[in-house]
Parts: C-alpha cells; structure tokens; sequence
C-alpha cells in the first residue's frame, strides 16, 4: 500500500508507550461528541458514531467517558459546540498535508496552524489543493506475537481486506471503508484483540524527503498531532532507513 511509510510505522510503535493518555481521549471523545449531535446517540444508526465509539474502545477509553461524550453531542449533557473544519498545507519538500479540526474557535485554530506550519517550512493552502491525494482507508492493528503472517492473511483476506502489512511487532490491516465493520469482527470472531482500528486518510503516492526537511516535517507532525483541535493529520511523506534513524537520534 503506498500510503504507509516508515514514519507511520514509527509512529504506531511510539504511539503503543505514549503516555497522553489524557490528550488521547479528549481527542476521541470530541469526534463522538460531534458525531452524535449530528446524527444521534445510537450507534446502531448513525455510523460515523459507531466507528468513533470502535476507536475509542480501541484506545482504551472507558465506557463511562463515552457515553459522557454521547449525551454532550445529543444534548442530554451541557457541552462546547464544535465547528468541524479540514485544512490542506504543504510541509517542506512539497509534502501534502491534510489536518481535520474540530474547534470552538476558528480563527485562534487557523492561526496557530498556520503558525505551525510557517515556522517549520510548510505553509497553508486553498480548500481541494491536495485533498485529492488521500482517500480514507479502515486500518486495524493487530499485536504479532505469537501469530504468524499466513494466519493472519487468511483471516483478514477472506474477510474482504484489501492489503496486510507486516510490521514486525504487529500487523496491520487496510481494508475499503464500506467494509471495515466486517473485516474487524472477523478478526475478532478469530479470538484476536486488535490494538488499534479506525478508518483513517491514506495517501496515494508519496514524497521521499531527506534530512532537513524530514526533521522540519517530523515537527510539524508532532506539532499538529499534540494540537488541542487537531483531530487527525495525513501526510505523504517518507524517508530512508538512514534520514529515519539521523532524525530519530539514531
């Protein structure tokens, strides 16, 4: 699949020890939060619900906190209105960068994007300028020890997944949107407790970039990803093993 990366696999693996847990949930409980004040409290028919309560479980999140966030969107509980926002930029080495928001306040939220991307060699642009690029993939990880390769291909395959990459320490399946659902339950069916599952953006091609301008685009990422508004962020980069391991501190 070519919207994976070694960046992206580095990231599942420092994401698996990182300790914001907190930041972690208030992120997940804004998406289902949102997503129950536009379609409704009841996961069993409104989707995008149901896919946000799948990542939060995913992550851990306690049930309590969930329906917390569910009553706040329909209403039940008193919560911040959330304007949801996608904004499209460029990172340094002609980086596509994607970053969806969920905000209470536009203008402070766009300032410090922009800010974030100016400082690091980025820079914001117009509405459909790289959204082209991306097109939203389910991806669920699944812990590899103690599984093989052909077992997993079989389960995930015969289910409908589209592609299974081996990460070494886990798994991770990418299937069609319309048919993640399936391909997650089946993998569960099989006795298998995935460690993470969303549908997410994935790019279709991507831009190798070097040292300093993987540095720089590193940053950003980090930036964006530990942003209070920011609720995802896609980008079409990556890099050597060598520029992987200089910008990682070896």
């Amino acid at each position: 699949m070519s919207g994976h990366s070694k960046w992206a696999t580095t990231k599942h693996r420092k994401a698996a020890v990182d300790a914001k847990r907190s930041k972690i949930f208030t992120k997940l409980g804004k998406e289902i939060t949102v997503a129950a004040k536009m379609g409704g409290g009841d996961t069993e028919t409104n989707p995008r619900l149901r896919l946000a309560v799948i990542k939060a479980r995913s992550s851990n999140m306690p049930m309590d906190n969930i329906q917390r966030a569910i009553q706040k969107g329909t209403g039940e509980l008193p919560g911040v209105v959330y304007e949801e926002i996608v904004y499209e930029g460029y990172g340094p080495g002609g980086v596509a960068v994607l970053i969806d928001v969920a905000t209470d306040n536009r203008n402070r939220t766009v300032g410090e994007i922009r800010h974030i991307l100016g400082k690091h060699g980025g820079k914001m642009g117009e509405t459909g300028c790289v959204g082209w690029m991306f097109h939203r993939k389910g991806v669920i990880t699944v812990p590899a020890e103690g599984r093989s390769e052909d077992q997993m291909m079989e389960i995930a395959l015969s289910a409908g997944a589209e592609d299974l990459q081996n990460l070494e320490d886990s798994f991770q399946i990418v299937t069609d949107p319309a048919d993640f659902e399936t391909v997650l339950d089946a993998i569960k069916a099989a006795g298998i407790a995935p460690s993470g599952a969303e549908v997410q953006r994935m790019p279709d091609n991507q831009v190798q970039i070097e040292s300093k301008d993987a540095a720089n685009m590193i940053k950003i990422m980090d930036l964006l990803e530990d942003h209070d508004d920011v609720q995802s962020v896609a980008a079409n980069f990556d890099m050597s093993d060598e520029v992987l391991a200089q910008v990682m501190g070896g």
